[in-house]
């Protein structure tokens, strides 16, 4: 763990604010994200809903656009909490391509601070797209924003904590370092978990897969596991009244008690190049997904006495169900998300039964964007930058509004809070109001 009081973290130079100017500053001044935040990746609960609303469906001339700025290369999302929007994206630096965590005031996109974390390297796996939308690679993980700090975990296993107003860095953690920690083809993409006083992340070595920071200072509380990281980030839930995290290992599914890194339970899973995509719950239900010819599967899970178990509901290989990285919600036990296998501009959206894997229905066209629920509507951000409105209605696939509002592409997921939605591109980030 480094404390990070000193300039050994270098910070941002005047000439780099020039990388990230408004193109429209026209925002009300403030706005108010105090309430309705989101300020993890996939939302308030690491579960791609809010009970905030978009409001009414917006006419052919879209939402309301407050700003839109410019942005550089990535997949990272936009977490917003307390007035304050951050992502990820590479930049140029001192010669190089570096991965930067970007602080904008949510009220007008105006860059806040910027710091640069380490040189960026993906492969080239994230270049893919349609003939006229690809390019773009660059970090794929998200902030998490909690108590005045920022939280960031990134491709090279490097986790940090910034002051969420000032960007002055506190504490750094080198899991690939001091861990001996297994990094992963394309890096890692997982977004870091605050649980109570921790911080929790996944890649350290044997002994230390997973790992526990305490959030104020970056020592270590706990470690353990012998397992191989994925790109899917964990996701936090309560499961028969007790709190865990469920990690999508290599391994397949494995779950932990925050408090201590105590195993509950595990579930077998085919793993083939990549899995990208969070496990999902409802109820007692877990699924899970990959693309690479793997397929979906869904899993009851019980306790009895101090004992979990799982046990398969339904399994389907293939790609008719495969999430690639794209991670559906559930309401009222359907999944909602983008469903298909390196279907760039095409993928549909699919309704799918959680407990049976039946397809309810499907829309094309979509590619492989992202899926939030805001109340009971479904909000879709196409790979194309189209803002699309959807009923989260099992009965039939209805569209409500849709709106081209970015340049790039868009493997990100949007954002709702405090009444606006956020969203990023390879190219841009913008925030629109929300109809009354």
């Amino acid at each position: 763990m480094t404390l990070l009081s000193t300039p050994s973290l270098r910070w941002l130079s005047p000439a780099l604010s020039l990388l990230f100017l408004p193109a429209v500053v026209n925002a009300a001044p403030g706005v108010a994200t105090s309430t309705g935040d989101w300020p993890f990746y996939r939302g308030p609960n690491g579960d791609g809903e809010t009970q905030a609303g978009v409001g009414k469906p917006w006419d052919n001339a879209g939402p309301k656009q407050i700003w839109k700025v410019d942005a550089t290369a990535g997949f990272s999302s936009l977490t917003v909490s307390d007035g304050i929007a951050t992502t990820l994206m590479t930049r140029d630096f001192e010669g190089s391509p570096t991965e930067f965590c970007v602080a904008l005031d949510a009220g007008s996109g105006k860059e806040l601070w910027s710091a640069p974390l380490k040189i960026a390297k993906y492969q080239g796996g994230g270049d893919s797209g349609t003939n006229d939308n690809g390019g773009g690679d660059g970090p794929r993980s998200t902030p998490t924003i909690d108590g005045g700090k920022v939280y960031v975990y990134g491709s090279n296993l490097d986790l940090y904590c910034f002051d969420a107003k000032t960007g002055k860095p506190d504490w750094s953690v080198d899991v690939l370092r001091d861990y001996k920690g297994k990094n992963i083809a394309w890096s890692n993409a997982t977004s870091p978990i605050i649980e109570g006083d921790l911080v929790i992340v996944a890649g350290g070595g044997k002994g230390a897969t997973w790992l526990a920071f305490d959030k104020k200072s970056g020592a270590l509380k706990w470690k353990t596991g012998d397992d191989v990281i994925t790109h899917a980030t964990p996701t936090p839930t309560n499961l028969h009244g007790e709190r865990q995290i469920i990690f999508f290992m290599k391994s397949g599914l494995v779950s932990l008690s925050p408090k201590d890194g105590k195993e509950l339970w595990s579930q077998e899973f085919p793993f083939k190049v990549s899995t990208a995509a969070s496990p999902v719950v409802w109820e007692d239900v877990v699924y899970c997904s990959a693309g690479y010819g793997v397929g979906a599967a869904a899993y009851e899970v019980k306790k009895t006495g101090l004992t979990y178990e799982s046990h398969e509901l339904w399994r389907k290989e293939g790609d008719v169900l495969a999430n690639h990285w794209s991670t559906p919600i559930c309401h009222n036990g359907y999944l909602y998300g983008v469903f298909g296998f390196k279907k760039y501009g095409s993928a549909p959206v699919k309704c799918v039964d959680i407990r049976t894997g039946q397809e309810k229905w499907s829309q094309e066209g979509f590619g492989p964007g992202n899926v939030i629920l805001s109340k009971d509507r479904l909000l879709v951000l196409s790979d194309k930058g189209e803002l699309v409105l959807i009923e989260a209605k099992p009965d039939a696939y209805k569209e409500l509004a849709r709106a081209d509002v970015l340049d790039g592409k868009c493997w990100s997921t949007p954002t709702v809070a405090g009444g606006f939605i956020f969203a990023r591109s390879t190219k841009q980030a913008a925030c629109f109001a929300v109809t009354p």
